[in-house]
């Protein structure tokens, strides 16, 4: 039985994996490092501190991991500021769980875009908890930041259900044994054996009702 729902954030709640993309991208090839898809999806989930040692060590920034990180958060604020990429349905799915249940929110982004994220959505009331991977140990696909979500909210993993989108975020919700709900984003979907570990799989953001949470 579902006690509570933990959300993603990018790529179920904003569509923002672009905006990244592009962030990231843009800052490598102004640094003269390198910037493909293998390193864009080596990326997806790492916390920041994960994602900006792996650009200075892999992709070839120069600077430190520090200053990588600060400039690409100033990047990402200055985006979200210009244009933020909510979700289709983001704010009704939100607004229709927290209704029935207490919400967290599991996000792989820095604590500075999860609070912009949720005051320009006017959605940050909907939600009991938030943490960033940031603020534990490892970043998804370990299980550490919804092991984390599941304490601040008093509430067993195995009563949670997590809503995911991407490969290293249903492997870190399910490891930590939570229920998953996978809403595949198609600009960079998850892999096969990813999805086969999910316990119910929906098109989009308007199918995220109580019944589909609590079937």
């Amino acid at each position: 039985m579902t006690e509570a729902v933990v959300f993603d954030l990018d790529g179920v709640l904003i569509q923002s994996e672009e905006v990244w993309d592009a962030v990231r991208a843009q800052l490598v090839r102004e640094r003269g490092g390198r910037y493909d898809a293998e390193i864009q999806r080596a990326m997806m989930g790492m916390s920041s501190t994960e994602w900006s040692q792996y650009l200075h060590d892999v992709a070839g920034l120069p600077e430190s991991p520090e200053e990588i990180n600060r400039e690409v958060v100033e990047r990402m604020l200055a985006a979200y500021r210009e244009h933020l990429p909510l979700a289709p349905g983001a704010v009704e799915a939100v607004e229709r769980l927290a209704a029935r249940y207490p919400l967290g929110l599991a996000s792989s982004s820095n604590r500075e875009l999860i609070d912009a994220v949720l005051d320009e959505s006017a959605l940050a009331p909907c939600f009991r908890v938030t943490v960033s991977s940031e603020e534990v140990a490892h970043g998804k696909p370990a299980p550490d930041v919804y092991l984390e979500a599941a304490r601040r909210l008093g509430v067993d993993p195995s009563r949670c259900t997590a809503v995911e989108d991407s490969h290293g975020g249903i492997r870190s919700a399910k490891v930590a044994g939570m229920r998953v709900i996978a809403i595949p984003n198609p600009s960079y979907p998850p892999d096969e054996e990813a999805l086969a570990l999910t316990d119910v799989r929906l098109d989009s953001l308007a199918d995220l009702t109580v019944d589909a949470v609590s079937a």
